[in-house]
This record gives C-alpha cells, structure tokens and sequence, in this order.
C-alpha cells in the first residue's frame, strides 16, 4: 500500500502553470530523488506534498496516522518561543508532546504528595501511570540521547550546546534544522537540499543515515554523488511535468536517454511513412483519373486512422560554454612555502608549503571551518597569511570565482554588471554572452538584488568567462547549480588548457576533474597526488602515502594532455562545423538563384535550361553531402 501518492497534482502562479498532472507514489522505505532545472518547481512540489501549498488541481493522498516532516532549502530555522533559547533546548523542542507528557508527569507526582483522599489519589495514580505509558511509547525514555547524538552527527560536538540559537549562523542553523527533523523521525520526510552545509564527514553520516531509513524519503538535490549512495528511485520534472523512473540517478541518466532515443526514432519513422504516402498522394492526384483518386483516398484514410506519435518534447535549455586561456604559463604556476594563519588563541592551519604545476587540478578539502576559503582569500592577495609566503610564476594570469558571489553588485542589472566590468564590449557582444547562460529578453533588465541563488551564480560565470586568464581559482563554483549546469562548467574546466585550484562539496565534481589534493585540518595539512578515489582511500588509510603515489604524477600529465587533445579536437571540430554552416547557407541561397532562373527566364531555353538542371543536380549532391556532415559535427560535439 502506498505511503504517499500524487494524483493528477497541478499548481499555477496567476496564468502561469508551473506543474500540471504530476502523478507517481510511493511506499515505506522508498527513497526518491526529485531532479530538474532551476525553476522547475522541485521546491513547490514538496510544499504540495507537505500540505504547504493548495494544489490548484489534483491530490495529494498520504496513508492514515503518517507524519510528514519538511527540510526546506537553506531552512532559517523556525526557533520556538515556548522553549529556552540553547541549541539543545531547541533541539528537545522538538518533541513538544514529551515535554508536556514531562511536565504533566511532574504535576501529578506534586499532587500526590500533597494528597491525603484515597479517591484522588487512585485517579492521579491511575492517569500517572497513563502517561507515563504514552511518554515511553513516545520515545520518552531515550529522546535526550537522540537530540545530542543527532546533533554530533551534524557537527555540534558538546561545546555548541549551551550556545543560544541566535549565535549560529545561516549555515548553522539549517544543519540544527536538518538535526531537528532528523530526530523527529517522520513516516515521510521531505528534504530541499539537504547537502547544502555539510562538510564531506558530515555528508557521508548523512548518506548512510537516510540510505538505511527505513521510512520514506523523498529529497531534492542537484549533489549526483549523493541521489546515487541514497535513492532508489527518480522523479524528473521537466516541462511542467514529471515522470517516475523507478531507479537511482546514474541509471536514471541511461535510462532516460534510450526513452528519448526511442521515441524519436518511432516519431522519425512514423514521419517518414507519412511524407511517403503524401507524396503517393500528390502523384496520384496529379493523374486525376478516377482509380488514382480511389488510391489517394485510400492513403488519406490510412493517414488519418493513424494513431499519431508525438514528437519528444525538447529538453529544458542549458547553459554550454568553454573556458579560453590567456596563454600559456610556466611550467611552474605557484610556489607556496610555510603559509600558515592564526587567530588569538588559535592556529587554523600551518606548515603549507606545494609548487602547483602547469595543467594541474589541485582541490582544497577539508572540514566545515578548517581555513579553505580563508586559504583561497589569501591566494587571490585578499588577505595576509600570518606566516609564510606564496610567488606566482611566469606569464600567470588569474580568474576567480567567489562562493555565494559576492562579487556581484546589487543595484546593476544582469547587463550593467557585465558592461561594467567589460566596458569595451559591444552590447550585441554582451547580450551573446549573457544568452549563453541563458538570460535572454527582459532577463538582462533585472536587478542582481532579485536574482535567485542560481541566476546569480551564472551570472557570476558569465563575467568569469570573459576575463583572460590561465589559472582558475575557484570557490564552491557549483553551489546553486542545477546538474545541467553542473556538467557544463566540468565540461569546460576539461577542455581549459591552464591549470585549476578549487574548493567545492560536489564530489561528483571533484571526482571528474581532480588531479591532486592539500587537505587542511587542526592537525596540520596533507598533500595527495592522484584521483579522487585513490585519495579517499589515502585518508581512510587504505592507500599509500603521497610519497608512493608519485608514480600516479605521470598519469595526471597524462590526463592533461589528453584533456589538452580532446580540447584541440573540439576546437578543430566547432572550427569545421562553421565552415560547413556557411557554406550550406551559400549553396541554399545558390539554389534558390537556380530554380528562380530554371522556371523562370530558362524556361523556353532548353540549352540554359539543361545548364541549370546539370548545376541543380551537383548542388543538391553536394547539400546533402554537408548536411550530412553537420549532422556528425553536432553530434560528437553534443549540440
């Protein structure tokens, strides 16, 4: 029997339908991944299915006695009043009906002592061992225990208990949040990015924790690393619908790619059949004999009986960019020796010291708090290290990618921002590009103050991309990404011929692009050449030290040079596809001039006339030949 069920589910902002018959159901211990662009309304349909939002269409059904919690994205947290103000406090306001059962239990154990009638004090016995019965069934006995253990599961080890609420930050709180909801336990819990945060220690607890729930999980989120280790099933919004794929993310991806290429080859085939018999039409009619009419006849009624596949919708506009270098750099890009940083009373990190290559892909990792953005701050001479020095080296030109994009200016529109910063660009040059990142029409007129999370961050992109640069320094790049976006940006990074320092929470993303690692802890810093798997296995101590994984060096320069000739091949590709374009449209235009003369002027001229036949004949193979071509370039180069 179903747990929670969507039928027919429709919502709608004023005349603008945001989903519309949106169906598919769950049982106990299903755990689902909801997936979409941006906007796709993710977020909206799991305040449907909460109860927060009024469907305009539809139902939500959700079985008897279920209890449906909601994480929302970046959750503020809803402090409760009627509770003390520490985060334990708030944590155990979590469970409202045990703290009355608590404070219930505590009246009539002060009654009874007080009471000398025998009548009342068999009826306060009686309701006493009633609620005391409700308070264990409830989870009474052991909930404390639960709310702490949750909390250091999180990140908040004994020294932030005591603390009020009102002193964590943002971040903070939404991991409370997530701890709160956690330990409820709901019958179907509802998570808006819940990776959004969380630090990898933290992220793996949470995976394995949701992967053995043994209730329902239903979780949007654009970390593919993490649908892959949690669900077993996806829901794709897409075009204002969604449908069910009763499989993890990856698996997902296949599957609805052969979907897609099944259904437009039985589109493509049907049109074929159709074009076919429309054609036997047309030359029967044109005999206009009576048995040709009855043939004609017959395939119209062949046509129209029919039953007509419909065309795979397109899929959702994404961006699709590439990288340019500035250059090429020296082979050593940047020398760091000793770096460290303090504050009073204590040491964020220290003893850093790496000479970054030409080509590299270095990530920073580490723990919530550990220095990363600091490390990243004082790379880009936004700060001074407390010891230590770093050197740049020859012909070394720097882009940045800020986390959160602090980088933008509130006031500008999506066009000024641009314009500001690249004065010299026309406003054609400057509406292609923000069109690549896909704001188009009255998009570039908004301000940046009203922008979402994700048009910010593709904004932010957008003016990285036009700067020159051959070294990348990149923040959290892929925070507010959708996957689609996502997998633009590694693919560009791929193809960028300089070299890349990152920090980033989406393994997937290191995982794809990662040559080498400094991670910085309380303890010191360590430094891994390798992959991301060889890494993970380094730090769990199931690898080598970085000494004997050096070997792995020549496979990273390896990866770079096939990197650097796939880049080159792309290049050469695009370079062709333009090439063929335009010569496609010389000869359409070339054909028309052809035929214009052919029935027109060369009409009674037999001699031109055959000319013309002769140089139609070549022209149309030699389209077809292009077209062919074109239809090769696009495909490999994925457009």
């Amino acid at each position: 029997m179903a747990t929670i069920a969507a039928n027919g589910i429709a919502f709608r902002v004023g005349s603008e339908t945001i989903l519309h018959d949106v169906t598919f159901s769950l049982e106990d211990g299903d755990r689902l991944g909801v997936v979409g662009v941006n906007g796709s309304g993710k977020s909206t349909l799991l305040r449907i299915l909460s109860g927060e939002y009024d469907s305009d269409g539809g139902e939500v059904f959700i079985a008897k006695n279920k209890t449906v919690g909601l994480l929302h994205q970046d959750d503020t947290f809803n402090i409760i009043s009627s509770s003390g103000d520490s985060v334990l406090e708030q944590m155990y306001a979590a469970f409202p009906e045990l703290l009355a059962a608590e404070k219930r239990i505590r009246e009539i154990e002060d009654e009874l002592k007080t009471v000398s009638d025998g009548e009342t004090t068999m009826r306060l016995s009686a309701e006493l061992e009633a609620v005391n019965r409700r308070y264990a069934d409830g989870g009474g006995l052991y909930f404390r225990s639960k709310c702490r253990s949750m909390l250091s599961s999180l990140g908040f080890d004994e020294s932030y208990h005591s603390l009020p609420i009102t002193e964590m930050s943002g971040g903070q709180r939404t991991r409370i949040a997530t701890a709160r909801l956690l330990a409820r336990e709901p019958d179907v819990l509802l998570l808006d990015e819940p990776t959004n945060h969380l630090d990898e220690k933290t992220l793996e607890w949470l995976e394995e924790h949701l992967a053995a729930y043994k209730k329902t999980v239903i979780v949007v989120s654009h970390d593919r690393y993490f649908l892959d280790r949690v669900t077993n099933k996806t829901l794709d919004v897409e075009n204002k619908t969604a449908k069910l794929y009763r499989v993890p993310y990856s698996a997902y991806v296949e599957e609805k790619k052969r979907d897609r290429e099944i259904a437009q080859k039985k589109y493509d085939l049907q049109q074929k059949e159709i074009a076919r018999l429309e054609a036997f039409i047309e030359n029967q009619r044109k005999w206009n004999r009576e048995r040709n009419i009855i043939a004609a006849e017959s395939r119209e009624k062949a046509i129209a009986r029919m039953e007509k596949v419909e065309r795979p919708a397109d899929l959702p506009k994404s961006v699709r960019f590439s990288i340019d270098s500035s250059g090429e750099s020296g082979s050593d890009v940047l020398e760091v020796k000793g770096l460290g940083v303090k504050f009073p009373g204590r040491r964020l990190f220290g003893d850093l010291s790496f000479m970054l290559k030409k080509g590299d892909r270095m990530f920073i990792t580490g723990p919530n708090g550990c220095g990363k953005s600091t490390l990243i701050r004082i790379l880009m001479g936004q700060r001074a290290p407390s010891e230590g020095t770093l050197e740049y080296g020859y012909n070394v030109t720097v882009g940045y990618y800020a986390q959160e994009n602090q980088n933008l200016t509130p006031e500008n529109t999506v066009l000024d921002e641009i314009w500001d910063a690249y004065p010299n660009l026309t406003q054609t040059e400057i509406r292609n590009t923000l069109a690549t990142f896909m704001f188009r029409g009255d998009d570039i007129e908004k301000r940046v103050s009203v922008l979402s999370g994700g048009e910010r961050a593709r904004l932010t992109l957008a003016k990285l991309i036009l700067s020159k640069m051959n070294l990348l320094i990149l923040d959290e790049p892929t925070n507010h990404l959708d996957i689609g976006s996502r997998e633009a940006l590694e693919a560009a990074l791929e193809a960028f011929e300089g070299t890349v320092i990152a920090v980033s929470h989406d393994r997937y993303f290191v995982r794809r692009l990662a040559t080498r690692f400094v991670a910085l802890s309380e303890t010191g810093c360590t430094q891994f050449i390798g992959s991301y798997d060889r890494f993970r296995a380094f730090m769990s101590g199931d690898a080598p030290a970085v000494s004997e994984a050096e070997p792995e060096v020549s496979s990273s320069k390896d990866e770079y040079l096939k990197r650097k000739a796939a880049a080159a091949e792309t290049r050469k590709a695009e370079r062709r596809l333009e090439a063929v374009v335009k010569e496609i449209e010389k000869l359409e235009s070339a054909l028309v001039d052809i035929e214009d003369e052919l029935f027109g002027p060369a009409a009674t001229d037999y001699k031109r006339a055959a000319e013309l036949s002769d140089e139609k004949t070549v022209t149309e193979d030699r389209l077809m030949q292009l077209y062919e071509e074109e239809e090769e370039l696009r495909e490999s180069l994925g457009s």
